[in-house]
């Protein structure tokens, strides 16, 4: 007779690509050979088709065994599910009322408000028991040496590449400057605290002076854009080479540097958020303020961002109407759709949060949108009016919103449980709302924490955290816990179906006997 463990290895990996978690678990309380198996093999499948991105953990996760990295995201899914999570600020209020936006990297979390950066550290754990901890690192003030007594609010700010150190940042200004900014924490001595310290250098700034909105970086590649519609697509290697000099300078100095290769188009709008995408076919999206409040660029093999957009993203109801006659509407965040999405783990598809309330995801490969009209479009390079072109809206092939409140999304970020959540900060009263795509009409919405009556300015939404800020201080949720509880749940029903498998084999053809 013919069992499972019997079958070549290669057969048996082709048959554990389809199972799950379950099955995983009660093939490895099978016997010794099965449980080889799948550790060797099961495990690292089940986690390689079921990616959870997450910056805060990634260094964590790679201590951890390929068992235990399943076994923590299936507490987290748990979590989601239900949901259960802690709520946690990350500082005490600040004096102020801000304006702050958040920066992430495999090694900690950056939040800008007003001219200081509140760094945070994530650490490790070396099982997966519980969430690895996130601790202050200091905070850095950015204020003008020549004029410290100006006041100057960052805008936005983004890590770039830096060969893996995670240390490095662009910062945008409200008085329209732009600096780099690299991070150094001295080893500190013998009964010392650690002092948080910084290098910076300024960077070439937008045309007319304009301060910066948004930033996006990708490998190394930045995009930025103005608040009066300049997008600057720019090579970090490049600037790097003319910074490496000043980058090691006291902190007390700074000195300008400009990008060797840029590409600069005018979109002639108020623009609000960028989004960076450089897979298979590149492209920027812009979202603005105007008729057109969502445009897709492309960009060419030669690195620069198309002076015309290929794809205008707006409702369902403006898709029917002409260029000339579209409504105007405003967009302030943009994220990539979560991986297990309905329409794949593309990077076409776009999520988008609405002046209205809403929340739209468009698939750039989608074909709903009616007839092209020819119409003029709204954009130009170098100050050039674009020509006519061709286009026509493309439809959203979902839309979400809460239907409690109407105030507009000011940020959305994608991941969560499954990798199938989409998270977006609110105007007013610092809600936050979820939605599991593969349930839209099950979201569920929560205030941060304090409860003040403030935007949610920036998220990041990972797999078991999600990040927010309000203009009173950063926060995040932690969907971890009650590890030992599901953990024991999972193992029990996994006895269980191994002690149904052995005693009703019939039932079980497949797993004794082929």
């Amino acid at each position: 007779m013919l069992t499972l463990a019997l079958l070549p290895v290669d057969i048996l990996i082709l048959i554990l690509e389809n199972l799950g978690i379950h099955e995983f678990a009660t093939l490895s309380l099978t016997c010794h050979a099965l449980y080889a198996i799948v550790s060797e093999y099961g495990w690292p499948t089940y986690t390689r088709f079921n990616p959870r991105p997450s910056h805060s953990l990634s260094r964590a996760r790679e201590l951890w065994s390929p068992r235990d990295r399943a076994h923590y995201d299936y507490t987290t899914d748990l979590s989601w599910a239900r949901p259960e999570f802690i709520a946690r600020p990350l500082s005490r209020i600040w004096s102020t009322k801000l304006q702050p936006v958040l920066a992430i990297s495999p090694s900690r979390l950056v939040v800008g408000a007003g001219s200081n950066l509140y760094v945070y550290k994530f650490g490790t754990s070396l099982n997966a028991s519980s969430s690895p901890p996130v601790t202050s690192e200091g905070v850095l003030s950015l204020l003008d040496k020549e004029r410290p007594d100006r006041s100057r609010n960052i805008t936005a700010l983004t890590f770039i590449a830096d060969g893996g150190l995670d240390q490095t940042l662009d910062v945008a200004f409200h008085d329209g400057a732009l600096e780099r900014v690299r991070l150094a924490l001295p080893a500190p001595g013998p009964g010392e605290e650690p002092r948080l310290s910084c290098r910076r250098a300024k960077i070439t700034p937008m045309p007319n002076g304009d301060f910066v909105e948004s930033l996006s970086s990708v490998d190394n590649i930045v995009l930025a854009l103005s608040s009066n519609g300049y997008a600057r697509l720019s090579s970090v290697q490049s600037v790097e080479a003319s910074l490496s000099s000043s980058i090691t300078t006291p902190s007390s100095s700074t000195s300008s540097s400009s990008s060797l290769s840029s590409s600069t188009i005018e979109l002639k709008s108020r623009s609000w958020i960028s989004h960076l995408s450089l897979h298979s076919s590149p492209f920027a999206a812009f979202g603005l303020a105007s008729s057109t409040p969502l445009n897709v660029h492309a960009i060419t093999d030669g690195g620069t961002l198309s002076p015309r957009p290929t794809a205008i993203l707006h409702t369902k109801k403006a898709s029917e109407l002409t260029l000339d006659k579209l409504p105007s509407s405003a967009v302030y965040g943009l994220s990539r759709g979560p991986l297990n999405s309905p329409w794949g783990a593309s990077p076409q598809i776009i999520v988008s949060g609405w002046f209205d309330g809403q929340v739209r995801c468009y698939d750039l490969r989608s074909s709903s949108r009616d007839s092209p009209v020819d119409s003029p479009v709204n954009s130009g390079s170098n100050g050039s009016n674009g020509s006519s072109s061709s286009l026509s809206p493309l439809k959203p092939v979902l839309s979400l919103a809460d239907r409690w409140s109407y105030e507009p999304i000011y940020s959305v970020s994608c991941g969560g449980g499954s990798a199938a959540h989409i998270a977006a900060g609110t105007a007013r009263h610092s809600v936050v709302s979820f939605w599991d795509i593969r349930s839209p009409t099950t979201g569920w919405s929560v205030h941060a924490p304090g409860n003040d009556p403030s935007p949610v300015y920036s998220v990041i939404l990972e797999s078991s955290r999600f990040f927010g800020v309000t203009q009173s201080r950063p926060f995040v949720y932690d969907f971890v816990s009650l590890f030992a509880s599901s953990f024991n749940l999972l193992i029990f029903s996994s006895i269980l179906s191994v002690y149904l498998v052995f005693h009703f084999p019939l039932l079980f053809p497949l797993a004794l006997d082929l």
